[in-house]
């Protein structure tokens, strides 16, 4: 199931979203330019718990703290920043507007960040550097689907070579999302290379959390009520 849009247009102009999504694709585009160094570059900049946790005075090029930070913006192919910005393009606006500018930025930075250090709270040797908007995007998920349960989302469904679009309550489609990455999180070794499962859920449950108290008052929790999950 891949959403491709919603029926939820925003009240206010996303402009934190544009300028996230701005700066991960420059971020991309960086990496590419540096051909056989960008390896180098993702261990540099992206957020490895071994170095979070190392012994003050070890020779680290930059801040570990701060790698929480640089990763979000990092990823490690086309494909893999193509289907994040698709899902902050689609879910991100309505986040924005609910939020309000300055605290939407603060809440997709913490979201990340707990994303980060649920990973490090696993396995504090890992020596896997991780990157992505996935943990932060995460968080923007539990944001909406809190805030806005019942707003249609449109997907598509591979059907053999076909793809079959549908409407579906945003509560259904994001809460499979969240039910797969539960199980992929249960059955994944954290310690390996791979999709890092358990970031997404940390980042998702740090969304919950900060959204109650960062939305602005007049934006009520749970929407308001629609008829039927697939039908709204």
């Amino acid at each position: 199931m891949i959403p491709i849009s919603d029926d939820n247009p925003a009240q206010r102009p996303a402009f934190v979203t544009w300028t996230l999504i701005a700066i991960s694709v420059v971020a991309y585009l960086w990496e590419l330019s540096l051909g056989g160094d960008m390896n180098a570059a993702l261990y540099a900049l992206g957020f490895m718990p071994a170095k979070f946790f190392a012994e003050p005075g070890a020779e680290i090029a930059i801040s570990p703290v701060l790698t929480i930070f640089t990763s979000m913006f990092l990823h490690g192919g086309f494909l893999h920043l193509a289907g994040n910005m698709l899902y902050l393009w689609i879910f991100g606006n309505n986040v924005e507007d609910a939020l309000g500018h300055t605290r939407y930025l603060f809440f997709y930075l913490a979201c990340g960040a707990a994303a980060a250090l649920t990973m490090a709270y696993l396995d504090r040797a890992a020596q896997v550097p991780m990157v992505g908007a996935s943990g932060a995007i995460s968080g923007v998920l539990a944001a909406y689907v809190l805030l806005y349960p019942r707003a249609r989302v449109t997907v598509i469904v591979p059907l053999g070579i076909l793809l079959y679009p549908f409407a579906i309550a945003a509560g259904w489609v994001i809460g499979f999302w969240f039910l797969l990455q539960l199980v992929s999180a249960a059955l994944a070794d954290p310690g390996q290379p791979g999709t890092a499962w358990w970031a997404h859920v940390g980042g998702f449950a740090a969304g919950l959390f900060l959204t109650p108290i960062l939305k602005r008052p007049s934006i009520p929790v749970l929407g308001q009520p629609r008829r039927g999950p697939w039908n709204p």
